[in-house]
């Protein structure tokens, strides 16, 4: 449920943990809040978002105005995931979001996480009102119930949750967050959680007011 309050105390611990905050009531606005922070002719790539896409931020970086290294249209995808580390910005958006100010992201290939930790001079993660949950347990929940479960029907892994819905750990008591499937299909497998920052303001978070993404 959308609750203003939440989304306040949520942007000061991201303050707090020195990522810069930002709100923006709609899409539209976040297209325009990314324009602002974003230079022209600077290199910029991306991880697969469907939040970004939702957006119009995904036509955005697509518009001419930029270098655009866009795996959907490099050689290899590789090619870009290289590229993101010398980027001047690299667009994302997160699995979830504490109350706390942490960002929580689960990855397979891991080029998201990797170019999010280290190598682009800014970050821009787009994050809809709904990954904003209270705990970092939560956020694990998240990934295995909401997150990974309509990615891989998405992209059609074979994986255990893209027919159950749900990740086979749920099943068993005391399951952590590691635990999950054995196919070649799986997703989670580097868990990321992005706490208090060395680099003030490189990890910028743009949450709206909009229900967007897995």
């Amino acid at each position: 449920m959308f609750d203003m309050n939440i989304i306040r105390e949520t942007m000061e611990n991201l303050e707090k943990n020195n990522m810069k905050p930002y709100y923006c009531e709609t899409s539209a606005e976040a297209v325009e809040l990314v324009r602002s922070l974003l230079k022209k002719g600077e290199t910029i790539t991306c991880g697969g978002s469907q939040t970004l896409k939702q957006t119009g931020i995904f036509d955005l970086m697509s518009s001419g105005d930029y270098n655009f290294v866009n795996r959907e249209t490099t050689e290899t995808p590789e090619e870009a995931y290289r590229a993101a580390f010398t980027a001047d910005a690299y667009l994302m958006s997160t699995n979830a979001l504490t109350r706390k100010g942490v960002l929580y992201n689960v990855d397979g290939n891991s080029n998201r996480v990797a170019a999010l930790l280290y190598g682009p001079e800014s970050v821009i993660v787009v994050c809809g009102y709904n990954k904003i949950v209270d705990t970092l347990e939560d956020a694990v929940k998240r990934v295995k119930t909401c997150a990974a479960p309509p990615n891989t029907v998405r992209l059609n892994t074979g994986s255990y949750c893209q027919h159950a819905g749900e990740c086979v750990s749920l099943k068993n008591e005391g399951a952590e967050m590691c635990d999950g499937c054995t196919g070649n299909g799986r997703i989670c497998c580097n868990y990321v959680v992005s706490a208090q920052q060395r680099k003030k303001d490189r990890i910028k978070v743009l949450i709206v007011g909009e229900e967007l993404g897995f």
